[in-house]
């Protein structure tokens, strides 16, 4: 249990409506406590270090109870290895969270898979599992979480989702689509808690140098843009949730693409087919 002092639970009704800046004020920056899943590697590892650099108490969540020992141990934070996907995971982390931590500041939803090839020839089960790690598990864990942060009436959510989410791309078309699901979630969601406390982030990045594409079992073998270390995109997504941010383009400049795609469709798809 939390020791922090609360104010008394008002009906949500009643409570006061402020602007996404207040409320990104209203939440402290550094946050004091953090769930990160995704924590044993790439972007949610790189997150983790950055916030335990701040003082940030934190609960590592991923699969590789391993590799999370080894960041819990850089960090000083607490780890929790499990699978996602299963059944009841997410009342376990954010039980798990409640134990550890108390109140949740910031979760960071930085877990997910990747997958390469013709769509035609993706497996069943492939695509299943691609839906429940990127699209399916995030969304229960936000759901775990986020009444208490409407309760205490603050509290921010980091989603980490692609660029491959706001632009598609071919080869990565199951991939395109689970990414595409979160910038749909983040938007509504958004919306939803709007006025009631909660900062919503979505972090669109480019190629990042991860295990990621040795996982999906597609090396990145373009020359540009060349794929970003880790920690760059930590830094600027944690900036960007620390302002209040609605989205988070690493590198910004790839906003430019999503900007001719919604201002001229037949112009961005000529240029796709030519640039990939």
């Amino acid at each position: 249990m939390s020791t922090r002092s609360r104010p008394a639970v008002q009906d949500r009704a009643s409570r006061p409506v402020i602007s996404r800046a207040r409320a990104a004020a209203s939440a402290p920056w550094p946050p004091r406590t953090a769930l990160v899943t995704g924590a044993s590697s790439g972007i949610g590892r790189a997150a983790a270090l950055r916030l335990a650099q701040d003082g940030t108490k934190t609960l590592l969540v991923g699969r590789n109870g391993v590799a999370l020992d080894e960041v819990a141990a850089a960090t000083g934070g607490h780890r929790f290895a499990t699978d996602l996907t299963a059944v009841g995971a997410e009342t376990a982390v954010a039980s798990r969270a409640t134990e550890l931590l108390g109140d949740v500041d910031l979760l960071v939803l930085s877990a997910g898979i990747g997958a390469a090839g013709p769509f035609e020839v993706m497996s069943p089960n492939a695509l299943r599992d691609l839906v429940t790690v990127n699209v399916l598990a995030p969304m229960m864990l936000v759901r775990a979480v986020l009444p208490a942060m409407l309760d205490r009436g603050e509290g921010r959510i980091l989603l980490v989702g692609s660029v491959a989410g706001a632009l598609g791309v071919r080869g990565e078309v199951a991939y395109s689509a689970s990414k595409a699901a979160l910038v749909g979630f983040a938007d509504a969601l958004r919306s939803e808690v709007r006025g009631r406390g909660i900062v919503v982030t979505l972090c669109l990045p480019g190629a990042v140098d991860t295990p990621f594409f040795h996982r999906r079992g597609a090396p990145y073998v373009r020359r540009w843009p060349k794929a970003m270390p880790p920690s760059r995109v930590a830094d600027r997504m944690l900036a960007g949730v620390a302002r209040g941010s609605a989205e988070v383009w690493v590198p910004g400049w790839m906003s430019l693409a999503a900007r001719v795609h919604g201002a001229a469709p037949p112009l961005y798809r000529r240029l796709a087919n030519v640039f990939g």
